[in-house]
């Protein structure tokens, strides 16, 4: 059972190795959890599923391999949970209507349900007895009894059961559209690249123990606090177009900003000229020339467009192109530039990849970051990330 598991999961392009699988079958030998099928879909889960983005799809193999093994292994009573009896629904019937029917109450209700359940051997439809569909049984689906158990019906039908016993059902996860500043963060951890500099103000349990043993006295030592060493210069585009994208932009920023110990950030409109500038409100007072950023930040920083690269092509490769200034140079000149010294680099599009052929000042963008161009999703995130971890 277990190897097609794995097998389903494989199929379902879900990374799952025989190192997992092992390790699986180790924690059920070693009794880490009760024999319930519950407890046993958290630890496979556990097992198996690292990225947010599958737990859907773990959850529809996990169903399909073990449909009805719930009940297999149980006595094969159909138990509600209590907390499903609680609510009670509003009485939707006229007066006349609810003379009619027979209320047989709560506890007797409850446990006419669980008879019927052990009785009843097949689908039903109509009448007034067995749990199916359309009849005045106070259990089923699409029937009218004001003090019933819904059992497999829509949401949005007459609403009188005293309680909603549905299918579940799951949406599934789209890596394209679920985005927050706690999904953008994960993603960005792709780029950690863990080093220890600084002043040695940690101490070193590890080397204090080894060398306290060898020495035969306390012998106590400090290093530096480990931290993320990978650099980051962020280039984002404001304004215009981009207005529409200002809720994804702060959640990249956000979660840039606490995952990166070296971040510089600079703003740009459409595309960056010979000038960037750090705050938009003294845009035009305070601006930083980019020969000036090529010369002091160093090649190993890792280099990251955010825009929608939706302007007018002139803007691109036309001196004085720009819509808010006259531009000596094109902008793909400076584009060119900067990419010549940070090697690493790419650009993160909020509008869907789907679209880009629409436009070509985007085909131009693309071409010229040498399609290093990734949507700002969780999925474009993933391969940008993967992009820049490459070696130049």
């Amino acid at each position: 059972m277990f190897i097609t598991f794995l097998e389903e999961l494989r199929a379902a392009k879900i990374p799952a190795s025989m190192k997992e699988h092992l390790m699986l079958l180790e924690a059920l030998k070693a009794d880490v959890i009760d024999w319930s099928i519950t407890d046993f879909y958290y630890l496979a889960r556990a097992v198996y599923v690292k990225d947010e983005a599958l737990l859907d799809r773990f959850d529809l193999v996990f169903g399909k391999v073990f449909k009805g093994l719930e009940t297999s292994i149980e006595t094969g009573e159909a138990e509600i949970p209590a907390e499903w009896l609680r609510a009670v629904a509003e009485l939707n019937l006229s007066d006349e209507e609810m003379a009619a029917l027979e209320k047989l109450g709560w506890d007797k209700l409850m446990e006419t349900l669980q008879k019927r359940l052990e009785e009843q051997k097949k689908r039903h439809e109509g009448g007034n007895k067995w749990i199916g569909t359309k009849g005045r049984s106070p259990f089923g689906a699409y029937g009218s009894h004001p003090e019933g158990v819904r059992i497999g019906q829509d949401k949005n039908r007459k609403n009188s059961a005293v309680k909603v016993w549905d299918k579940r059902e799951f949406r599934n996860l789209d890596d394209s559209v679920e985005l927050g500043t706690r999904n953008i963060k994960v993603a960005l951890r792709r780029l950690r690249r863990f080093a220890r500099e600084g002043a040695a103000d940690e101490l070193d349990l590890d080397k204090t123990i080894s060398g306290t043993a060898k020495q035969g006295w306390l012998d106590i030592v400090m290093r530096p606090e480990r931290h993320n060493a990978v650099k980051l210069l962020l280039m984002l585009d404001v304004g215009g177009s981009m207005d529409p994208h200002i809720k994804v932009c702060e959640e990249l920023f956000s979660a840039a900003r606490s995952e990166f110990k070296h971040l510089e950030f600079f703003y740009f409109h459409n595309c960056p000229y010979e000038a960037l500038w750090k705050d938009n409100k003294r845009r035009w007072s305070e601006r930083t020339p980019v020969m000036d950023l090529l010369h002091k930040f160093p090649h190993d920083y890792k280099l990251v467009f955010v825009g929608d690269a939706s302007m007018s092509p002139y803007e691109i490769n036309y001196a004085g192109g720009s819509v808010e200034h006259w531009n000596e140079e094109a902008g793909e000149a400076w584009l060119r530039r900067m990419l010549d010294v940070y090697r690493s680099a790419a650009w993160l599009n909020p509008i869907p990849e789907k679209n880009w052929t629409h436009s070509q000042s985007i085909q131009m963008i693309r071409s010229i970051m040498e399609d290093r161009m990734y949507p700002l999703s969780l999925e474009g995130l993933d391969r940008a990330m993967r992009e820049l971890t490459r070696s130049h």
